[in-house]
């Protein structure tokens, strides 16, 4: 039998065995997929170890960049992200890394929930590994301008230059955007501790902007219930995006797409 693992440091609270199992299931195939308890000091070692006899795993914090260094072969995907979280293990042995993360977004927006992102003026908070991995899909969906915000401007500035070929994408402090947008991405962590980015209220129009939170929990995120309280159209967490880029990562593994619908029923 196939196998398979997700590997990170915690991974306990990982929900992709689960949802790898249901799609294996869903779609016949015939595989074992496990979680994986990587050292902070030995990455490496676990991910050469389990890939001896395993053909693929997927990759999740703190290891993503790690990971971009050691693999031998990079998709233009996991290239531009600087990172990687998905890697299979070619027939001659060399490692392939993917980032399926900014695909799984992009389809949770526009397939699950329905919005389509051409034209639409979206607000990305956060420059760090997050926004990263997700700009060149989320430019490749044709936004009229996407704008990175950060904290710190620099950093925000830095990752608009490494993409500024691919789309209309700029950078701007919290304090200097004020005009509301149609779609705002919260790519910081900031709901793991329970707390907001400081940005106005006035980037959301009541009734008009989506709202969109990577973190997810079984409750509303602390940005979801910030931006539902300003009056936002929609706000939806990010468990469909793990969902979705988790089955992009089959898809690379396996040769078929799985039907995500009842999978991510199933999560709620």
């Amino acid at each position: 039998m196939d196998r398979y693992a997700v590997i990170g440091n915690p991974v306990a609270h990982s929900k992709s065995p689960r949802i790898h199992r249901m799609f294996a299931e869903q779609t016949g195939q015939q595989l074992s997929y496990e979680a994986l308890l990587a050292p902070l000091d030995d990455f490496a070692g676990t991910l050469r170890t389990f890939l001896t006899v395993g053909q693929g795993v997927n990759i999740t914090v703190p290891f993503k960049e790690q990971a971009w260094a050691i693999v031998d072969q990079r998709t233009a995907a996991a290239e531009r992200a600087g990172a990687v979280n998905t890697i299979m293990r070619l027939p001659d042995g060399r490692l392939l890394g993917d980032n399926t993360d900014g695909k799984g977004l992009v389809r949770d927006i526009q397939h699950n929930a329905g919005l389509s992102l051409a034209g639409l003026k979206i607000l990305l908070v956060g420059a760090g590994g997050a926004s990263r991995g997700v700009l060149q899909p989320l430019l490749e969906a044709a936004p009229e301008q996407l704008c990175v915000v950060n904290r710190t401007v620099e950093k925000a500035e830095q990752l608009a230059a490494i993409f500024a070929d691919l789309g209309p994408v700029s950078a701007a402090g919290f304090d200097w955007i004020e005009e509301p947008v149609d779609l705002i991405i919260n790519a910081t962590s900031a709901s793991l501790h329970g707390e907001v980015p400081a940005m106005s209220s006035d980037l959301i129009r009541p009734g008009h902007t989506w709202c969109y939170d990577m973190m997810y929990s079984k409750e509303p995120t602390a940005f979801n219930r910030w931006a539902s309280e300003q009056g936002a159209a929609r706000c939806i967490d990010g468990l469909g995006m793990l969902v979705e880029q988790a089955a992009e990562a089959f898809l690379l593994w396996r040769g078929v797409r799985p039907d995500t619908g009842p999978v991510l029923a199933a999560l709620r």
